[in-house]
Parts: C-alpha cells; structure tokens; sequence
C-alpha cells in the first residue's frame, strides 16, 4: 500500500510530452551546466533539419534567415562548444583530483 506522501505526488509525463521550458526547467534544477549541452545538441538538430530554411521566432515577428542562420552556425555553436570543452576539462580535474583523494585514502 503507497504511503500519504507517494499518494500526494504528482506523477509526471514523459519529458517528451512536457514543454521544453519544463525540461530545460527541470534539467538546470539536476544540472544546470547541461542545459548548454541540452541547447547545443537541440541547436545542431533544428539546423541540420531547416536546410537553410528561415526559423519562426515566437517573439519577433521576422523569422530567422539566411544572414540570422550564419550568425548561429559561426558565432553561437563554437561559443558553447568552448564552454562545453572548458566543463569538461573542469570536470576531469575534479575527478582525478577525487582519484587521487581515494588513492591516498586506501593507501592509509
């Protein structure tokens, strides 16, 4: 029998089924640094997807065109591809340092 807190809890949708601002929400609260990744990955897909095809604003009137695309692709993917790089290498010197920590500890 589920006890009165798993009965109050909500049951949530696939993260298909929500908003993507619910997602990216619900992603930057578990990780925040994977919200870029999450924003390069759906960034590189729309782009291979559109072929060039202007992309619909929802809070401009004037969809994203051939010039707007360009900007993209030269200035915004390389930006977070550095961030990501720059992450990585954080993370890497977190974990070795961490390896280094459990080496000592074991060897005591």
């Amino acid at each position: 029998m589920p006890t009165r807190r798993e009965r109050a809890r909500p049951v949530t949708p696939p993260l298909a089924a929500r908003p993507m601002a619910y997602a990216l929400d619900s992603l930057s609260r578990q990780d925040p640094l994977a919200v870029v990744q999450s924003c390069h990955s759906t960034l590189l897909g729309l782009l291979r997807r559109q072929q060039g095809r202007p992309i619909k604003r929802l809070w401009i009137d004037h969809p994203y065109g051939e010039e707007e695309l360009a900007l993209l692709e030269e200035e915004l993917l390389p930006a977070m591809e550095q961030f990501l790089v720059r992450v990585g290498e954080i993370d890497a010197a977190i974990e070795a340092a961490a390896d280094r920590a459990s080496e000592i500890s074991s060897a005591a």
